[in-house]
């Protein structure tokens, strides 16, 4: 073992440690030191790595301000700070690709109040962060976004973030907004039909092509917050064959040692693809 992997591995474990043993997470709520985190070893094998793409659910807002007699939207508003933590950990971890769930199809239904809090939230925090998410090379994605209700200068937001940060090379970082993955599928599937594609040339990878960001990897590992074990309508042709853990943490109280220990979980698992012998982590399947 390289000094380098030594060294992540040692961060993650300490990572890990810290949430097993209860320990307060000592990060800024804008910018953790990159020191925190552990980088990922040049030439490392590929058993072990790190998840190429990590998806998260941030699930748990409510109930955190439930807990505390606060109205939902101030769970909301302490998301912002765990959203940022997790994006530094994960890029400093050497995770390539970063997907959070901010807001579905089915999130419309919500008391219009707390929708319409959740467009002045999002839009105030896009606006805040682009340039520290700049400055660290990644590039950012908007998933979905489809729907008219959205406000026109928030749609302008990020539309601005994904021009600024388009040839950015670093982690690349997709925030599914008006996201539904049964609506993805149906629309991959017009686009296909329209292409007029032979049906017997239709296959997974011709499919694909027709989603969106279709150059997006499959998801490796899916952490839904709160306990909670639903899928939720996220994400459902990349999360096929993703590992999932469900951390019974909410999410304004997830942060980055958290999150290295859901790392740190999938690392140690073998992943079959529904076969009998395991891939090693980061081993292209079948």
């Amino acid at each position: 073992m390289t000094g380098e992997r030594a060294s992540a591995e040692r961060a993650l474990a300490e990572g890990a440690s810290a949430v097993r043993a209860g320990g307060a997470p000592a990060s800024s709520p804008t910018s953790p030191s990159a020191s925190t985190y552990p980088a990922r070893p040049a030439g490392e094998d590929r058993r072990g790595a790190v998840p190429r793409h990590v998806a998260c659910v941030m699930d748990g807002n409510g109930r955190w301000a439930s807990q505390r007699s606060l109205p939902r939207t101030s769970g909301h508003r302490a998301a912002e700070t765990t959203v940022i933590d997790v994006i530094e950990a994960a890029r400093t971890a050497g995770v390539g690709w970063l997907s959070l769930y901010a807001f579905s199809t089915e999130n419309w239904r919500r008391p219009s109040d707390e929708v319409d809090f959740l467009m002045r939230l999002v839009r105030r925090v896009v606006r805040k962060h682009a340039p520290l998410l700049h400055a660290r090379g990644i590039r950012c994605r908007f998933l979905g976004v489809a729907d008219p209700r959205i406000p026109a200068p928030l749609a302008r937001d990020f539309a601005d973030l994904m021009t600024l940060t388009e040839e950015n090379r670093g982690m690349t970082l997709t925030v599914a907004f008006d996201h539904g993955g049964r609506r993805d599928i149906v629309e991959a599937a017009r686009s296909l039909i329209r292409s007029g594609v032979a049906a017997e040339a239709v296959d997974e990878r011709h499919f694909a092509a027709h989603l969106p960001f279709p150059d997006t990897p499959d998801v490796d590992l899916v952490i839904r917050t709160s306990g909670e074990q639903r899928i939720s309508n996220f994400m459902l042709w990349q999360v096929a064959y993703a590992e999932w853990v469900f951390p019974p943490v909410l999410w304004p109280d997830f942060r980055a040692p958290h999150f290295l220990e859901c790392l740190r979980g999938y690392q140690q698992r073998d992943r079959r693809f529904g076969g009998v012998t395991p891939y090693a982590i980061g081993e292209q399947h079948p």
